[in-house]
């Protein structure tokens, strides 16, 4: 890989392992409060200025892509809206560390495995396609290795307390393969918009940027979905006046921060893809995750979410992030390979 390419995607993985730690930090305020509140801070901050300042030519470039591949990009940002919400309930069901590494191995899968064997099945073979399933394989083995870790930690009972409140593991565990299928359609939107980022590319718009006409339309339709969601469960439980809790306006500029890393990290992931050329979406979207499960653990850790767990689930823990880092290098060498 390309070093500055590199440091976009860890950028971006680090910025998507942080973006949902406001969930942890406003406890004063439902879940459907931040997260439809950081969703609104991401519709609303992201999609117009990142079209207005990189794709000053928009409309033409939309109006010379093909109808059909707007459409299924769109689809592929709705899908994703669904799989925000889940990986939302997820997070807070089971907390960052496990929820965000239970989520982001499925991710990888459907995100980097299902569209290679879609757009490029005659190539499978390849030394270097062959290096990205091992590397896959390597880093899921990471991941039950986590999974398993999070068992140990809520072995004692099915229902263990997270801010105070009961929280069901299997519940979790279904919210987070939700998350996982539904979530990976974010990758799908830059693999199959490549005629939009080519029609964006014929406007003179840079190799960098081209993809942000892709992103426009993705993050419409995810943080659309999401803050309708919201709205429904803020109405149907009656949790709009948590707004006015006093001594919460920190709230606000947490929810800020979270649609800025969320949509933030994606972007300039985009762009450190985009840079490694034709394969960089497949290779650099598991290196992305995994930066993101690495960064979510961190942080857990230092949340306390793992403070009184016993020593076999964080030893257990430690092992799966080694196991992970391995999965990094062998990232590596397969899109060296591919070059």
């Amino acid at each position: 890989m390309h070093l500055t390419a590199t440091a976009l995607i860890i950028l971006g993985g680090v910025m998507e392992g942080l973006f949902s730690l406001p969930v942890k930090l406003t406890s004063r305020w439902s879940w459907e409060n931040i997260w439809g509140l950081g969703s609104l801070a991401a519709l609303v901050l992201v999609p117009v200025p990142l079209l207005l300042f990189t794709v000053p030519e928009f409309s033409s470039v939309y109006a010379s892509a093909p109808t059909r591949t707007i459409c299924l990009v769109a689809f592929f940002g709705l899908g994703w809206g669904f799989g925000g919400i889940f990986f939302g309930l997820g997070v807070a069901e089971l907390g960052l560390s496990l929820g965000t590494s239970s989520i982001m191995g499925l991710i990888a899968i459907g995100g980097s495995i299902v569209p290679l064997i879609m757009r490029r099945q005659g190539e499978l073979i390849g030394r270097s396609n062959v290096a990205l399933m091992l590397g896959i394989v390597v880093m899921l083995a990471g991941l039950a290795v986590c999974s398993r870790a999070g068992r140990l930690k809520f072995a004692r009972n099915n229902e263990v307390k997270i801010s105070g409140e009961k929280r069901s593991f299997r519940r979790g565990i279904f919210y987070c393969v939700a998350a996982g299928l539904l979530s990976a359609l974010v990758n799908f939107a830059l693999i199959f918009g490549d005629r939009i980022t080519q029609a964006a590319k014929n406007q003179g718009v840079s190799n960098a940027a081209a993809t942000n006409a892709i992103w426009a339309i993705v993050f419409a339709a995810n943080y659309l979905v999401n803050v309708v969601y919201c709205v429904h469960l803020m109405r149907r439980r009656g949790t709009f006046w948590k707004f006015s809790i006093p001594a919460t306006g920190r709230y606000w500029l947490l929810a800020i921060a979270m649609g800025l890393l969320w949509a933030g990290g994606i972007v300039i992931y985009g762009i450190g893809a985009a840079m490694e050329g034709s394969y960089g979406p497949f290779f650099a979207f598991p290196l992305m995750l995994i930066v993101s499960i690495l960064t979510g653990n961190v942080v857990g850790v230092f949340l306390g979410e793992w403070r009184g767990a016993a020593k076999g689930a964080k030893h257990t823990m430690q092992l799966g992030v080694m196991v992970m880092m391995v999965a990094i290098v062998v990232l590596g060498y397969a899109n060296w390979w591919s070059q």
